[in-house]
């Protein structure tokens, strides 16, 4: 690993190549407004790119705790989905651009306080993500075999963060809701691991994978058909799997009024509603692994027994009118030896930073952080799901990012921020507190060794898992 006065090569040009006050485009200030976005997944990287395709003259540094970028792309979806992994080619053109430097390995709030960063930049965007699992407040969801399904994300992902291997050994397992993560943790677990081989999964998942015996996998949301939150590609490629039998009782297909509606006003909630009445309507496929998806159906209950998970007691309800839904009192219970909760992630808080523990997301009024008195904080911002919470795709992190941007770019010409007081670069200091930081340069070098791992077995890329060696091929 080279000396980290080594590391920087490409952006330390961005500093050098002409003076401050002659840098990239001209507008009112003075000199370049400096940005440092923390978080390098598509909400940091979507704002970087707005603030560039700005009039305003900007020089940002995009911070990001792991080795490498992509945040949810890289550690979020799940792997045979190379079509949405596809996005990561729109962010190489962002990251590319000379205006932008990444900084990767540094943690801010322990690292790099806060109030350091505020010495070096105009104003800080926070766009940090979430990763952990919402709660599933119902009795046993602590037992041995109830995970959350975030939990199990970053184990097939190769997070470092997470596991390296995972207990799958119950036969018959219960996924609770009907989102995309939890159509992914399903799919993942009623797959073969020579089908998942093809992609880029590690060997500790390929080989974890192949120890799992689950043969039937069930899907619990507590609503209607017209209220899953699957995208219908993403519900119709579920069978296109040969190990996969979709089943869904046709009981379970029932709409009101508003759900109706909710079909009238969206064509991808229609589109998902039709795949399901296909799916219950059709003969049974031919396959060694059985995916029931279940509507209708409320968790009340993890059953136990010496510590572990035997079984999910499910409530029947019934839509109400307004899509929404009562209990009906007729319980069943399910035989299951796993439980996964995919409920939704949840934010994780910065230190020095404001954080609302109760909707886990920074204390916001639509851009600026505000304190706990609700006074905007100068200079600091928030975008993507520690700004709003875990809900909405692509096209909502980009809205969501202009409209953070926009309010920064408004402070900066109305002479709103507080301008950086330090002289020199950043890296002089994460060079003296011995920070071995990685960079774009570096993650091209990580990618050229992941494609190598991935080609010498026939695959575009194998992912490296532990933490230290993503950052010595960084840093070589």
């Amino acid at each position: 690993t080279a000396p980290p006065h080594t590391v920087l090569t490409e952006p330390s040009k961005i500093m050098d190549k002409n003076p401050p006050e002659t840098q990239g485009k001209q507008n009112s200030m003075s000199r370049p407004l400096r940005v440092a976005v923390i978080g390098a997944g598509p909400a940091g990287i979507y704002a970087s790119d707005l603030l560039m395709k700005s009039d305003t003259d900007v020089l940002i540094d995009l911070y990001e705790r792991m080795p490498a970028p992509f945040g949810l792309i890289r550690y979020g979806v799940a792997p045979d989905h190379p079509r949405i992994k596809g996005i990561v080619t729109s962010l190489h053109k962002v990251l590319d651009k000379p205006e932008l430097r990444l900084l990767g390995n540094i943690d801010i709030g322990n690292e790099v306080t806060v109030d350091e960063l505020r010495e070096y930049y105009d104003a800080i965007i926070f766009s940090t993500g979430a990763t952990g699992d919402r709660n599933l407040d119902i009795p046993g969801a602590d037992l041995e075999g109830s995970f959350g399904a975030g939990e199990f994300v970053g184990f097939y992902d190769g997070n470092p963060d997470f596991e390296r291997s995972w207990d799958l050994s119950a036969e018959s397992v219960a996924v609770v809701g009907v989102g995309n993560v939890g159509l992914d943790v399903a799919r993942i677990l009623a797959k073969t691991a020579n089908e998942l081989h093809t992609t880029e999964i590690p060997d500790n998942v390929y080989q974890t994978l192949k120890t799992n015996q689950a043969t039937h996998i069930h899907i619990f949301g507590r609503r209607g058909p017209a209220q899953a939150k699957f995208t219908p590609l993403e519900l119709k490629e579920l069978d296109h799997s040969p190990s996969i039998n979709v089943v869904v009782d046709p009981e379970d297909i029932d709409y009101d009024e508003a759900s109706i509606a909710a079909r009238r006003a969206s064509k991808s909630q229609d589109l998902v509603c039709q795949t399901l009445e296909q799916y219950a309507m059709r003969d049974p496929k031919g396959a060694p692994h059985k995916l029931t998806i279940h509507f209708l159906e409320s968790p009340v209950e993890i059953l136990g027994e010496d510590g572990n998970v035997v079984g999910l007691r499910t409530e029947r309800m019934e839509l109400d009118g307004t899509g929404h839904v009562q209990g009906t009192g007729k319980f069943t219970e399910w035989p299951v030896q796993a439980v996964y909760r995919a409920v939704g992630y949840r934010s994780e808080a910065i230190t020095a930073v404001p954080f609302d523990h109760g909707t886990a997301v920074i204390p916001n009024d639509g851009g600026h952080v505000v304190d706990p008195a609700g006074e905007v904080v100068p200079g600091v911002y928030v975008t993507g799901w520690i700004k709003r919470g875990p809900v909405g795709l692509i096209g909502n992190t980009k809205s969501d990012a202009k409209e953070t941007t926009d309010m920064l770019i408004a402070d900066a010409l109305a002479g709103r921020l507080t301008p950086r007081t330090a002289t020199g670069d950043i890296t002089e200091y994460l060079e003296a507190q011995g920070i071995p930081y990685t960079t774009w340069d570096g993650w091209h070098k990580l990618d050229a060794h992941e494609r190598s791992l991935g080609s010498a077995e026939g695959r575009e890329r194998k992912k490296v898992v532990e933490w230290d060696e993503m950052v010595a091929h960084s840093r070589s």
